[in-house]
């Protein structure tokens, strides 16, 4: 278990990784479709797909746009899915569910390695041991 424990970062880096990936191609998909940026609740949820994924896909303010992502897709889930049908099963939003779930986890773990957010945090440390 040693051998895990030792790469925990990484891991979660790459778990970070792959959902921005997943959220921005999901934003990216949803713009290109031509819907209108203004209409509620699809405009917004996009932007916030496109960029909360961009942002969490490299690390930048990671806990802020996981937290915020998150909401989004808890709103998307109880307002659109859910009332459609008591589980995620029935009602169609397994996947608003999830990404919420794991920008939950974002929020509480932080960027991981391979982000700017470790990046900024490791140049104010050797900024301040000058």
């Amino acid at each position: 278990m040693q051998f895990l424990e030792q790469r925990r970062d990484q891991a979660l880096a790459l778990f970070r990784i792959v959902i921005g990936l997943f959220f921005l191609i999901h934003g990216v998909q949803k713009i290109l479709k031509g819907g209108s940026l203004l209409a509620w609740p699809a405009g917004p949820a996009s932007l916030i797909e496109l960029i909360g994924g961009a942002l969490v896909l490299i690390g930048l303010w990671t806990r802020w746009a996981a937290l915020i992502s998150s909401g989004a897709m808890a709103y998307a889930y109880f307002v659109v899915h859910q009332p459609r049908g008591l589980l995620p099963i029935q009602n169609g939003g397994e996947l608003a569910a999830v990404y919420s779930w794991a920008f939950l986890l974002l929020v509480f773990t932080g960027a991981g390695a391979w982000s700017v957010d470790q990046l900024r945090k490791s140049g104010k440390k050797s900024l301040t041991n000058v």
